[in-house]
């Protein structure tokens, strides 16, 4: 599958990637077609890129882990490489160094089962949605979706207390953003009229469909729009025979209580936990891996450290909301 933003720069072991609401060059190796890059500075962890939408998980890590220890160029200069098993692979395979990743998932086993487990509120909000003339369709990517999403990104500078790296993108540059899994992945649309008011971003993984994003109008909120469009997700994976449908982390680090991960709880998300990898390349990756330094902040800081230091951030954002 060609992936514009993906491809490695001709003449060069440079890719295209997106940091902060911008598309920066970074240095990338290719293994066994997939392309690794690396994230952080005194620490430089290798990973695959778009692991986490990876159709399956790899099957010869050794491949990459020897890629990287022979990486004479010093391209990325690794000290650690982290992959991950994929679900419904719970069961650690390998004997690297190890920890239990935090998914959010819905195991599916009909629609009926996971709307009976849902909060009265949580179904409430699904009917409400219809009655204020909410209709829920199944989209490909074309150019009526990309200018919904434009306008759906655009309704607020600001996101949950954050500025919105999605706010302004050109037609372009949201092309380029969300046709990377074009092929195998699925845009439901929330309209209510002519205005899309809502999406959901969902990326086919084999038997496991995972939300790539899921993006509402703070304007139409009162819509509910974000809970029709979870419903619409689970009727749409039962039809397909998904096993899972997967939502990013349950648990950041040491990060609880966040507004994202009440929104999963109300909407039948659970805590499955994962096997991921980190594979010392360098003496300073394995002593690093030692002391738990890969964990970075989020995972070493106390959770009310870290909820002292968000409300710090959003109270920065507050009174230098961007323009």
């Amino acid at each position: 599958m060609d992936v514009p933003y993906l491809h490695m720069i001709r003449g060069s072991h440079l890719v295209e990637v997106r940091a902060k609401g911008h598309w920066v060059t970074t240095p990338a190796i290719e293994v066994n077609g997939d392309i690794l890059i690396t994230t952080g500075r005194r620490i430089k962890i290798a990973k695959i890129r778009g692991e986490a939408m990876r159709e399956k998980e790899i099957h010869d890590p050794e491949l990459y882990i020897a890629a990287l220890r022979n990486d004479k160029d010093r391209i990325l200069n690794a000290d650690i490489f982290t992959f991950t098993q994929k679900l419904p692979a719970t069961e650690p395979r390998y004997s690297y160094p190890m920890e239990w990743e935090s998914l959010a998932a819905i195991p599916i086993v009909s629609f009926n089962e996971w709307w009976k487990g849902l909060p009265q509120e949580t179904r409430k909000n699904v009917r409400r949605s219809e009655k204020r003339g909410v209709v829920i369709t199944a989209r490909g990517l074309d150019t009526n979706v990309v200018e919904g999403i434009r306008a759906v990104n655009d309704d607020s500078p600001m996101r949950q207390g954050l500025k919105n790296a999605y706010y302004g993108l050109t037609a372009q540059d949201t092309w380029k953003r969300y046709g990377e899994f074009n092929g195998r992945c699925a845009f439901i649309c929330a309209h209510s009229g002519e205005e899309m008011i809502g999406f959901l971003h969902l990326v086919y993984r084999e038997n496991v469909a995972a939300i790539l994003n899921l993006t509402v109008k703070a304007s139409q909120s009162d819509k509910r729009p974000a809970n029709a469009l979870m419903a619409r997700a689970v009727e749409i994976c039962e039809g397909y025979g998904i096993s899972h449908i997967s939502y990013g982390l349950y648990n950041y680090g040491n990060k609880r209580n966040t507004s994202l991960r009440e929104f999963k709880i109300r909407n039948g998300f659970n805590e499955i936990l994962i096997p991921r990898y980190f594979v010392p390349i360098t003496p300073w990756g394995r002593a690093c891996v030692k002391a738990n330094l890969h964990r970075g902040p989020i995972g070493i800081l106390p959770h009310s450290v870290i909820a002292a230091g968000l409300r710090v951030r959003a109270l920065w954002f507050k009174f230098h909301k961007p323009v």
